[in-house]
């Protein structure tokens, strides 16, 4: 019995190393090349930092990167606004005329496929070109076009938080003479703070890395950093890419680092 359990749990392990092994040897692969001095990416010259350097300089590189950071703010934010009314409206009203109505049109992105919200995008904001001359399609209908799909993940992150809270608070401060509006923003949004930074984080991740949707909204001069990678891949890999990414990835391990860091050493609350 215990050399069964044994072995069940060597197995396990042997396929937890190999899980490991498929996803992070790419990411090794892209580290490692990113320091290769030849031009073919996949043949290893000699160490070298000068695709560092050459990504440093490349100005279609850093204004994508730019352009990408902006559509990525600003669409996470206004998805944190909508994401949050939703969820607040589906947490808290859950009887009211159109509710289903009103849910599954708030989750469809969920469920739809990126290629035809692309197309029913880019057909809506033609149609609302022609017929009012707004919006050109520039940064602004990229940013449209991410808070729509985004909205909805934040307001799935805000109604698990919200169901985790107890109404009881709420209703003991409306008791209390506080009006709904200032029990809101007193109570009820304080306790939300955690759903609300990672709905936001996880909007700002989508947008970043969208390319599907933001190929059929963007226009002359909005061209992102997908966009960008993307047509250099298919000319053939370029050790740019692989040092762009080497840098994600560093910035991404660092935020997560911090975030670590600052959890593991947080003082425990004092006992009252």
């Amino acid at each position: 019995m215990i050399g069964k359990a044994l072995q069940g749990r060597g197995v396990l392990r042997v396929m937890m190393v190999l899980v490991m092994i498929f996803l992070y040897a790419p990411i090794v692969s892209i580290i490692v090349y990113s320091f290769n001095e030849s031009q073919l990416v996949t043949v290893w010259s000699h160490f070298s930092t000068k695709w560092y350097g050459a990504l440093l300089h490349d100005d279609q590189i850093l204004d994508a990167a730019r352009i990408s950071l902006e559509v990525a703010l600003s669409a996470a934010s206004g998805s944190l606004v909508m994401g949050t009314l939703a969820g607040y409206i589906l947490t808290r009203f859950t009887r009211f005329k159109g509710r289903t109505l009103f849910s599954g049109m708030v989750m469809a992105p969920l469920v739809m496929p990126e290629i035809i919200m692309g197309i029913s995008l880019l057909l809506l904001f033609v149609g609302m070109e022609q017929l009012f001359g707004w919006p050109e399609r520039d940064i602004q209908t990229i940013v449209i076009a991410h808070i729509t799909f985004s909205t909805a993940f934040v307001a799935v992150v805000v109604q698990s938080r919200l169901r985790d809270i107890d109404v009881s608070v709420e209703e003991a401060a409306m008791d209390l003479g506080a009006r709904p509006v200032d029990v809101f923003f007193l109570i009820t949004l304080p306790l939300m703070v955690p759903a609300l930074v990672s709905g936001w984080l996880l909007a700002f991740s989508l947008s970043l890395d969208d390319l599907v949707i933001t190929a059929f909204v963007s226009g002359p001069g909005s061209t992102t950093l997908p966009m960008v990678i993307f047509s250099k891949v298919r000319l053939g890999l370029n050790p740019e890419i692989n040092a762009l990414a080497t840098l994600i990835i560093l910035l991404v391990g660092l935020a997560s680092g911090i975030g670590a860091f600052k959890t593991a050493f947080k003082p425990a609350p004092k006992a009252a």
